[in-house]
């Protein structure tokens, strides 16, 4: 194995970072958040070796989590799942444009978006239209 990979997720019913930011203090407080999805990763151990969840904001990502474990959870119908449990830390990524999808999906480490530099977390990203203009030209 070498190095790790990514999940990125579509961040549903948030419209920014914020959002996110917010629900999670409500429903975890300063626990690990927890993110339950049908689907297990195949490719556990790299999500495992460093990887993280990269969450989608109105088509673009714009923040990850570190994930910290991938927990067996069985629902209420009987159904396991998988628990992705998560750093309560919310860092925040250079804008990167995501068309939407259902579940989540692999990233590669050197396809992911860069952290935010300190001091530059508050910006707001760019409009949708020019984020997708300067990927289509490879300027992400």
């Amino acid at each position: 194995m070498t190095g790790h990979i990514n999940l990125v997720k579509l961040c549903v019913g948030a419209e920014a970072v914020e959002d996110l930011l917010a629900w999670q203090t409500a429903r975890f407080g300063g626990d690990n958040p927890v993110h339950v999805t049908r689907m297990w990763p195949r490719r556990a151990e790299e999500v495992l070796a460093g990887g993280s969840l990269y969450w989608v904001f109105k088509g673009a990502v714009l923040a990850r989590q570190t994930i910290l474990a991938l927990e067996p959870q069985t629902g209420a119908d009987g159904i396991r799942r998988c628990a992705i449990v998560m750093d309560p830390r919310v860092i925040r990524t250079e804008p990167m444009p995501r068309r939407p999808f259902q579940g989540w999906r692999y990233m590669a480490a050197a396809d992911a978006p860069r952290d935010l530099p300190k001091g530059r977390e508050r910006e707001e990203p760019l409009p949708r239209g020019l984020l997708q203009a300067l990927a289509d030209i490879g300027l992400r």
